[in-house]
């Protein structure tokens, strides 16, 4: 049986205060072969880092940022991130979804996306965007959540391992 997990949506002190553990979380992702814009050399302290920068961001432009946790501490985080143009002022980007090896196959990934399409309700957004690897999990993830795939741009970006790969932009109305 799976443990179970709370969804909850952080203040920007809240992100900073979880700046450890969201960074474990992305060093696990990073070191289990996930292009999430770091490479393999990433230490903890640049994923700390990242961590306070987008709890410094988040005070700043109000983006949500979502954890999952169970009874062992987070689990998973996404952040939905407003856009920024003035004519864009309907729209944010999901990035960042994340999920821990130990998370895995529990739902996690469901949950956080669901939470992320309401933060995004919450913020005043009528249309998400992201992007993610091609051919991986997360890809069948989104299409079954009912995102819709425009296309794939080829050797976009690196694996940690600098392998090339190609990204998948997808978007949603909400």
């Amino acid at each position: 049986m799976t443990q179970p997990f709370r969804i909850r949506r952080l203040e920007a002190a809240a992100t900073r205060a979880a700046a450890p553990a969201l960074a474990a979380i992305l060093k696990d992702c990073v070191e289990g072969g996930a292009s999430v814009s770091f490479m393999a050399d990433m230490t903890l302290a640049d994923a700390l880092a990242f961590w306070i920068g987008v709890a410094e961001a988040q005070a700043a432009d109000g983006r949500a940022v979502i954890v999952a946790e169970d009874d062992d501490g987070p689990v998973g985080v996404v952040e939905v991130i407003p856009a920024g143009p003035p004519n864009q002022s309907h729209r944010g980007d999901v990035a960042k979804m994340l999920v821990h090896r130990r998370g895995r196959r529990r739902g996690v990934g469901e949950a956080l996306m669901r939470a992320a399409e309401q933060a995004g309700r919450d913020l005043g957004k009528s249309l998400l965007t992201l992007d993610t690897v091609e051919g991986e999990a997360a890809e069948r993830l989104y299409a079954r959540l009912g995102w819709v795939r425009v296309g794939v741009i080829p050797r976009y970006a690196l694996m940690p391992d600098g392998r090339p790969c190609g990204t998948v932009v997808f978007y949603k109305d909400i």
